[in-house]
Order: structure tokens, then C-alpha cells, then sequence
């Protein structure tokens, strides 16, 4: 077994909104592009769009996305480790959702600071939840993983979103959980 080093996300600074705009369902909020208009619902959203911008400055370390996981969840911890051990190029980085971070992060992808439901996969222009996070997380990892997920988005959404949602409703029962995020203690 190989010893892997955990990378957390380090804020830095960044300025500049990208301009990714892709068309995303309403109950998915993906898109953190900047939208010009005043008193529209992404407003909020916007705001910690650029309150986190630091996350996602122009380098190369910084522009690795991150991968916001329930850190108290037993397989979720177990889940971050397996992506650690196949991600031999440090391409991702992690933050558990019950962190200020993660909390900020996931205001910034448009979702609730207490939601942690879902693992979320945050680029720099877009966020993914479910079962669309765990495809783009295997894009991310070595091989056979990113081909692997070739062949799963065939799989229509909102079936691979239905059985995502029934492992993560019954993650607690089956996994168990702990009192505090295993991950940051292996740090």
C-alpha cells in the first residue's frame, strides 16, 4: 500500500470570472459564471463566487479542482482515500463540506452551506453534484477511471442520480460515521 499525502485547497488570489455558460438545469446550479443583472437569485451565489476566487488564481497549483466531500462519513472518507491513491498526478485537491471552506465553496456552487448530501466536484467556472461529480472526479484520476467514465454517462442522469441518492441516504446506517473528518487527521 502506498502512502499518500492529503492537499488540502489553500486560498489564493484570483480576478478574473471565466466565461463558461453552458446550459444547466435549474436544480443543479452548476454555473458560477458572473451575471450582470441586479437583484436576480444568483446574486447571492455570485457574491461567494468572487468571495472564493482566491481558491482558483491562474497557476497551475491553483487550478486543480476541488472535491468537497461529508468528511464525518465513513465511506465518504473511505472514497476521498481511493481517489488519493488513483490520482498519482496530485490533479485534485479536498475539502470536507462541514469546513468554513467547503461551506463557502458549496454557497459558491449555489447550494445551501448545511447541505452535504452530495460529494460536489468545484472547477474553476463550474460546480457537479452527484452522480455528474463522481464522473467528472473519474475524468480526473488514472487510468482505467477516466475511460470508465466514458461509458457511465450513458447511463441516463437521472438513473445514475437515483442510485447516488439511495447510497447516499443510507451512507450513515451501512458505513457508519465519525465525530470528526478522519481525512484532517492524517494530514
Amino acid at each position: 500500500m502506498t502512502s499518500s499525502r492529503i492537499i488540502f485547497a489553500q486560498p489564493l488570489v484570483w480576478t478574473d470570472l471565466g466565461t463558461d455558460n453552458r446550459n444547466r438545469q435549474v436544480t443543479r446550479p452548476t454555473n458560477c459564471k458572473k451575471n450582470g443583472g441586479g437583484g436576480s437569485s444568483n446574486d447571492a451565489t455570485e457574491d461567494w463566487v468572487e468571495a472564493t476566487s482566491e481558491f482558483f488564481r491562474d497557476d497551475v497549483e491553483a487550478r486543480r479542482p476541488i472535491m468537497l466531500f461529508d468528511g464525518v462519513c465513513n465511506l465518504c472518507n473511505g472514497g476521498v482515500r481511493f481517489v488519493m491513491n488513483n490520482d498519482s498526478s496530485k490533479r485534485m485537491r479536498f475539502v470536507p463540506l462541514q469546513s468554513e471552506s467547503g461551506k463557502n465553496l458549496l454557497r459558491r456552487s449555489g447550494r445551501s452551506p448545511e447541505d452535504i448530501s452530495s460529494v460536489v466536484l468545484v472547477e474553476k467556472n463550474r460546480s457537479y453534484i452527484k452522480s455528474e461529480a463522481v464522473v467528472k472526479i473519474m475524468e480526473y484520476m488514472d487510468l482505467p477511471f477516466p475511460q470508465l467514465a466514458v461509458f457511465i454517462v450513458f447511463i441516463p442522469m437521472f438513473l445514475r442520480d437515483l442510485a447516488y441518492d439511495n447510497i447516499a441516504n443510507n451512507r450513515y446506517s451501512v458505513f457508519g460515521r465519525t465525530d470528526t473528518c478522519e481525512i484532517e487527521k492524517n494530514m
